[in-house]
């Protein structure tokens, strides 16, 4: 992150460096290159929206209101319990939750007290969340009392000293939580009485005993939460990110949609362990003044009702949810004309998945099309974005204000022209501290160059053209090399995509002991169409028609459906795994 500086307002600015190249789109007319950004934390940005509008409808639950003064008001007795529990400055609370009331007034009570946020996937295995415990070196986790005896399993082996369990029927409206309980509510396992816990209504009575000052003065460079990334490089690293990061987060995501407007409803769907959920689902409107519809259990059936019955403005996901939304009856007739803004990111979307999406909201009365976006948890989430109202075919978009891109010969600062292929590389306010407690990693990734800025090296490859777009090209990480050629997946799945029997593809990588690795296909064929040997001889034909030939499949095996990860990504490791353990059991047999 650059040095930054106080205007006479009170806000922060980054002035420009000097010799960075900047391409600038100039068409646009509205993304300023520069902005000006809150200076103090995520819940004091919060908190000056619930002053201004505390009537206003800060969060949408399960049809349930809640609005900014109740909100900040909750916060608040939360904050306070906290500290009757001991929670001081720089500890950590581990919050595996999903998307409910409760996960947001501990995340910013957490900010309030001056401990910082450790971001868990409540579903993660046992082992994976006594890691990011131990890592985190978390003193309270804040859990669903469905999470209980996985909580409680690892609790002896961390330093976690007490446990939080809410319940998604206490947030509930009366008839809402009747029919819960008959449905959901049942499946629970009960909670043995003598539980070493509290329940979320007796920790927050806790609050009438706090009689001493409860709020601890943080600065914008502080912590405010760690996430964890997907490990792409083998290794599972804390992400250390700021106050700043996530308000400049907001800034910047308000200034790349102008059409945004106070009160604007955003689908709260992608989760608050993933850096687009916490940073532009929720934090960005609800530091903006917006309206979050939260989304606890997620499906592709459940986010398409909540569009149509919420009557929401932005809805985000990855390229998997909306191929899937393609594909649901009761999208069928939806009227979608509410629609201000629909985003793509977390993976490649393919040029063919696009114009299918882009068509599907025509057709449902919406005036917008989809808007790709591309950035990593080292700087919260996006940090580029297709502007509004231009599109060109294969780009991810144009960086946001303030934030640099560079494309450079790879694990180097050397710069290369417009056009080229290299690493890519990125700058701006929302960079995040470091990894937790890896130096040697944060240090790798995290270079100052001769400009001043530090630079998020990301792995990933692509290019950038004269005025400032870039085009995602592939993962670094994710590269098959066959007989001395780089094959990369995301342009083999783009092909097989744009087959009219095809919904989704897959490319991998198989050890071949003469070309090094050879491409294996899956393929999830298109509603209706049968797997056949002759659907597959139709695809090796097509695909010879289109594909270089050290590029083509050996073979091609179909799926119902494809693995995904937690957040909605076609999870090729999976299919990798899978591969490695078929070659394993054959060599064994043989």
């Amino acid at each position: 992150m650059a040095h930054y500086e106080i205007n006479e307002k009170g806000r922060i600015v980054f002035p420009v460096p000097e010799g960075v190249k900047t391409p600038w789109f100039k068409s646009t007319g509205e993304l300023p290159q520069t902005l000006e950004y809150f200076n103090g934390t995520i819940y004091e940005m919060v908190e000056s929206v619930a002053k201004a509008q505390p009537n206003a409808i800060a969060m949408d639950f399960m049809g349930k209101h809640i609005t900014y003064r109740h909100m900040v008001d909750q916060i608040n007795r939360c904050a306070k319990s906290l500290r009757v529990l001991g929670i001081r400055a720089d500890d950590k609370v581990t919050i595996a939750m999903p998307n409910c009331p409760q996960a947001i007034y501990m995340m910013y009570a957490v900010n309030l007290v001056g401990a910082v946020s450790n971001m868990v996937h409540p579903l993660s295995a046992e082992k994976e969340i006594e890691n990011y415990l131990n890592m985190s070196g978390s003193v309270m986790v804040v859990t669903l009392d469905q999470f209980y005896h996985k909580i409680e399993a690892i609790r002896k082996n961390t330093k976690v000293q007490n446990v939080i369990l809410a319940r998604i029927k206490d947030e509930l409206t009366r008839p809402i939580k009747v029919g819960y309980m008959l449905t959901e509510g049942r499946k629970i396992e009960r909670i043995p009485r003598e539980a070493p816990v509290f329940q979320w209504p007796e920790f927050m009575r806790l609050a009438h005993h706090c009689g001493y000052a409860y709020r601890v003065k943080r600065k914008s460079d502080d912590p405010a939460a760690i996430l964890y990334s997907g490990g792409t490089t083998g290794t599972t690293k804390g992400i250390v990110l700021t106050n700043l990061n996530f308000n400049a987060l907001a800034e910047q995501v308000i200034a790349a949609n102008p059409m945004f407007r106070p009160g604007d409803k955003m689908l709260a769907a992608m989760p608050l362990f993933h850096g687009f959920g916490l940073g532009v689902c929720l934090h960005t409107m609800l530091a903006k003044g917006g309206r979050c519809v939260l989304v606890p259990r997620f499906t592709p059936k459940s986010y398409s009702k909540l569009i149509t019955r919420a009557r929401c403005n932005f809805i985000a996901g990855v390229p998997t949810l909306y191929e899937a939304l393609l594909r649901l009856p009761n999208m069928k007739k939806a009227d979608l004309s509410c629609l201000k803004g629909v985003f793509s990111g977390g993976d490649s979307l393919s040029v063919e998945l696009k114009k299918k999406l882009d068509k599907f909201l025509f057709d449902h009365n919406a005036k917008i099309q989809v808007r790709e976006g591309y950035g990593t948890t080292e700087c919260v989430t996006a940090s580029c974005l297709t502007p509004p109202q231009m599109h060109k075919e294969g780009s991810i978009g144009i960086p946001f204000p303030d934030t640099y891109y560079k494309i450079v010969e790879p694990g180097t600062d050397k710069e290369l022209p417009f056009g080229e292929e290299g690493e890519i590389i990125l700058a701006g306010p929302t960079t995040m501290a470091g990894y937790l407690d890896m130096p040697d990693e944060t240090a790798a990734t995290l270079r100052t160059h001769e400009d001043g800025l530090t630079w998020v090296y990301t792995g990933d490859l692509g290019t950038m053209d004269d005025e400032g777009f870039i085009y995602f090209r592939g993962r670094a990480k994710r590269m098959i090399i066959s007989s001395g050629y780089n094959i990369y997946p995301a342009q083999l799945e783009n092909i097989f995509d744009a087959h009219e029997k095809v919904q989704m593809s897959c490319a991998i990588g198989v050890p071949d002991s003469y070309r090094m690795q050879k491409v294996k296909m899956f393929i999830m064929p298109a509603a209706g169409v049968a797997p056949s040997d002759k659907l597959k001889a139709e695809l090796m034909a097509y695909g010879k028609k289109n594909i270089a030939k050290y590029a083509m499949p050996y073979d091609i095996e179909f799926r119902e459906e494809l693995p995904k990860t937690l957040v909605g990504k076609v999870a090729y490791r999976v299919l990798e795994e899978e591969e490695a353990a078929k070659r394993n059991e054959t060599e064994e047999t043989s």
